[in-house]
């Protein structure tokens, strides 16, 4: 099951950024799941559930956004939306550009700050869980 695998990155990136910002605590993860990268939700969700207890995470809630297969064709111009992982048009039955589907990211989380510390400037554990390796 990759998705364990999928869940250890994301708390590992979380809690960088939580202990960066003074978060000593996460209360809520959302990520944003597109439905052609094979990560299923339903196992997110229970690896996040067999992970998260004695952690930083324990008692936090996983919020994951599906994203649909949009698919753009080259030969008519259309986009499209389409309930399952294809490669051809709906329209014209040409072969079509994924636009939309693939992600895997983590949209944001929230926390609760250490007692006496506090936020003065920066712009939050959201933008700094945006940063690439090394910031930005």
């Amino acid at each position: 099951m990759h998705e364990l695998g999928l869940i250890q990155a994301a708390m590992e990136e979380i809690e960088r950024a939580a202990l960066a910002n003074n978060i000593r605590r996460v209360v809520k993860v959302k990520l944003v799941v597109g439905k052609m990268n094979g990560a299923l939700p339903d196992a997110l969700q229970f690896a996040f559930g067999v992970l998260t207890p004695e952690t930083m995470f324990e008692g936090a809630e996983l919020e994951i956004e599906e994203v649909d297969v949009r698919l753009r064709c080259p030969a008519c111009g259309r986009e499209s939306v389409v309930g399952e992982i294809t490669y051809w048009c709906p329209e014209c039955g040409a072969r079509a550009e994924i636009v939309g589907g693939r992600e895997l990211y983590i949209d944001y989380f929230e926390g609760d700050e250490e007692e006496g510390l506090n936020d003065e400037g920066g712009n939050g554990p959201e933008a700094a869980a945006r940063q690439p390796e090394g910031g930005a």
